[in-house]
């Protein structure tokens, strides 16, 4: 796709740990805005871990089973685990629209976007953070956290969406803060997708996103 053909695309087979993901980052965001190296869209795994955002709770961290590291991403206590497609996204906002908030929705847009492919009715809700879509039991639930950090107009973090992951390690944390709804995923709603399957819509719906934030002509 030739929206992407400036973009870094990097699949990583393996898990990454935590703290190399998140060194990674801080260099190829400095990389970013000095222009030496590309932008990077980044899907990966993690071993099972939680994360702190800046708003994070300690009353909110449940258990102590998982590693615990703290990030400087807006947002609360999350979990990442196998199973689970982490997307890190690293654009310069610069030189598209530098506007935190269109940035933010055209990532929640991507998201859905691609779960859409899969005929999943995602959604987002006004005033609850991540990505929402019903269970088969016509339960409200997550499957997708949204969270995000922004340095000289370089973006940081991304997303996270539940492939296939183990959901009763969520258990350990409240997820986001939000203690009223369970989180779900595909594997959960019947579907049977692989994360390699998510790529791929990913992918094709990358276009769309990366338009939302262009510098409108």
């Amino acid at each position: 796709m030739t929206r992407l053909l400036n973009i870094e695309w990097r699949i990583s087979d393996a898990p990454i740990a935590y703290p190399d993901a998140l060194a990674e980052m801080e260099q190829r965001n400095a990389a970013i805005y000095n222009d030496a190296q590309s932008e990077l869209i980044w899907l990966l795994e993690h071993p099972p871990l939680y994360t702190a955002g800046t708003s994070a709770d300690p009353s909110e961290l449940l258990s102590q089973e998982f590693p615990v590291f703290e990030t400087g991403r807006g947002g609360r206590h999350t979990y990442h685990g196998p199973g689970q497609r982490v997307g890190y996204v690293m654009l310069d906002l610069k030189k598209r629209q530098a506007d935190v908030r269109n940035f933010v929705h055209a990532l929640e847009d991507w998201v859905i976007r691609a779960l859409h492919e899969f005929d999943v009715e995602a959604r987002a809700v006004e005033g609850r953070v991540g990505i929402w879509c019903n269970t088969p039991r016509g339960e409200e639930a997550k499957i997708g956290a949204i969270g995000i950090r922004i340095r000289k107009w370089v973006t940081m973090h991304g997303f996270a969406v539940n492939i296939d992951p183990d959901l009763s390690h969520f258990g350990g944390i409240i997820p986001c803060g939000i203690s009223e709804y369970p989180v779900t995923s595909l594997k959960q709603l019947g579907i049977q997708a692989s994360l390699h399957d998510f790529d791929a819509a990913l992918k094709k719906t990358a276009p769309d996103f990366l338009a939302a934030i262009d510098k409108k002509n």
